[in-house]
């Protein structure tokens, strides 16, 4: 890439070119699909029983999947990003992206970068930065990659190391700018189409390794099914191609995943010109990524949402927004129309819906600490008692050692809620602690439910009967089953929606519908509040 530094007087039709000639090395023709992939069937996003998601992505695509993990880090667990650098380094300017964030022309201004994060998290424009600590993330750069150069990679790793991620950096494989996996048509050390290129290693068994903590040896041809959804649906406004997105979406999704087994999510973000929509692409990125192999194998479900080329100059490649084009000024934030698109795409996923196609506004509630805690009680509810352990462990849920059943009470001022909107949704997210065999299996079929109290349920402060005082809406919403990271509730009920008190305090009390027969327990939210998100408009 020849450096360029582009004079602020520059149009923004020039500066767009600009940003297409530094990325013009990398596409040519692509070659004809493989068959490594089951043919895509029409089909929706259902739920399934989907716990931690991650991300991951390749140039754009890996600047997309760090600012999904940062503004959603209470729902995202984990990331990877080949060729990309650190969260929102273009600062929504085209000549930061190419000089800053591609070359090295210009300082990135990392410590920047990291403060902005923490005041975006300070104002609720991004989850918590505190539920990054202990963050498994994978970032790769190749030796040879001229296009995002390695210091630019590696201040994403840096930046992540920052605040407390566990950060697995592959730097010195000869690799281009590239996608790597083992199905890769090209040569290791070349920057061409279709950008996937064979290292002579497993990099999805390094990446998903660190991620998942684990994982099984892949399957040698996927068998799951490979769903073709309709991407309006999940766009604000309705329009996909109005935020520079496909109409069609993918996603792979395992047969034990299909029949009900927990699973966890990946969502896999491809590069500039590599997108279905892109001329003739295609389905290459989904079938020669190497992720559906591991799915089959680990309990993956794998989200393939697609970004599309505009007609203007505007986004021509079909890359992904991490610059701020077409005047999306939240495109790294909460509300960013691409982020929130592909988030309805995981709530689908997860059992919430899809966000209301008019748009609107959104915001990330803390719990209130000072308020928040558990209690305790035989399953007929007799000698209730106020938990003791929240600071040691965290809140507790099911049946403990002790024989006690666990309830969680939260608080929320859910003032912050802006006058005079109208609430369309709101999801609870909870990130787990610790904790001890499966209350959900015991009984089976148990669930975790959310209890809606208008105002408080006794006093403010946690107290012994609020384990069995009366909820304003009862079961308004249910948690499913996860074993580690973070799970999203399914939406508040409209009921429970009505009953959020928009000048004062709302209760929330968790709990399972059945008491568990035998010690099943788990701990959430040790070190970070708990989160209600509320959609408005």
């Amino acid at each position: 890439m020849r450096p360029t530094r582009t004079p602020r007087t520059s149009p923004p039709r020039r500066l767009a070119a600009l940003l297409l000639s530094a990325l013009s090395a990398l596409f040519l023709a692509a070659p004809a699909s493989s068959a490594a992939a089951p043919a895509p069937v029409p089909g929706t996003l259902t739920p399934y029983n989907i716990g931690a998601v991650y991300t991951a992505g390749v140039s754009s695509g890996g600047y997309m999947a760090t600012q999904l993990h940062v503004a959603y880090s209470g729902t995202v667990s984990g990331s990877a990003a080949f060729a990309s650098g650190p969260y929102d380094c273009a600062r929504a300017s085209l000549p930061t992206a190419l000089n800053a964030c591609m070359n090295t022309t210009q300082d990135l201004q990392l410590a920047q970068l990291e403060q902005l994060t923490r005041d975006r998290s300070a104002q609720g424009l991004v989850d918590p930065v505190s539920n990054l600590t202990g963050d498994p993330v994978y970032v790769f750069s190749g030796t040879n990659d001229s296009t995002v150069k390695q210091p630019v990679a590696s201040a994403l790793s840096d930046y992540y190391a920052h605040f407390g991620a566990r950060v697995l950096y592959n730097r010195s494989t000869p690799a281009g700018h590239a996608w790597i996996s083992p199905l890769g048509p090209n040569a290791c050390g070349v920057t061409q189409t279709p950008f996937l290129n064979d290292c002579g290693f497993d990099a999805e068994r390094e990446l998903l390794g660190h991620l998942l903590g684990s994982v099984a040896a892949p399957a040698t041809t996927p068998s799951g099914s490979l769903i073709r959804f309709d991407q309006n649906a999940y766009a604000p406004g309705g329009s996909a191609a109005a935020l520079s997105m496909g109409d069609e979406g993918f996603a792979y999704v395992p047969a034990s995943c299909a029949s009900g087994a927990a699973c966890s999510l990946m969502v896999a973000l491809h590069g500039c010109k590599q997108g279905y929509a892109y001329q003739g692409f295609g389905t290459r990125f989904v079938e020669d990524g190497y992720l559906n192999e591991y799915a089959d194998t680990n309990a993956m479900v794998v989200l393939y949402p697609q970004a599309a080329p505009t007609s203007t100059l505007e986004n021509p490649n079909g890359c992904w927004n991490w610059w701020g084009y077409l005047g999306d000024a939240a495109y790294a934030r909460h509300g960013g129309k691409q982020i929130e698109a592909v988030m309805g795409m995981v709530r689908a996923l997860r059992g919430g819906t899809p966000p209301p196609p008019s748009g609107g506004g959104s915001v990330t509630l803390s719990s209130v600490d000072a308020q928040d805690g558990y209690v305790k009680a035989s399953a007929d509810g007799s000698g209730a008692a106020v938990g003791t352990l929240e600071d040691l462990s965290g809140f507790a849920l099911g049946r403990g050692t002790d024989g006690k059943v666990n309830r969680t009470l939260l608080s929320f001022d859910t003032s912050g809620i802006p006058a005079g909107k109208e609430v369309t949704r709101a999801y609870l997210t909870v990130s787990r602690s610790s904790g001890s065999g499966d209350p959900w299996a015991s009984p089976a079929g148990n669930r975790l439910l959310v209890d809606v109290r208008t105002g408080c349920f006794g006093g403010c402060a946690v107290e012994a009967g609020d384990w069995s005082a009366p909820a304003t809406v009862v079961g308004a919403a249910q948690i499913g089953t996860f074993s580690s990271g973070s799970a999203v509730s399914t939406d508040l009920s409209p009921a429970a929606l009505a009953a959020l008190n928009r000048s004062g305090t709302t209760q929330l009390r968790l709990g399972f519908a059945a008491a568990p027969a035998t010690t099943a327990y788990l701990f959430v939210n040790q070190a970070a509040p708990v989160t209600l998100t509320v959609e408005y408009r």
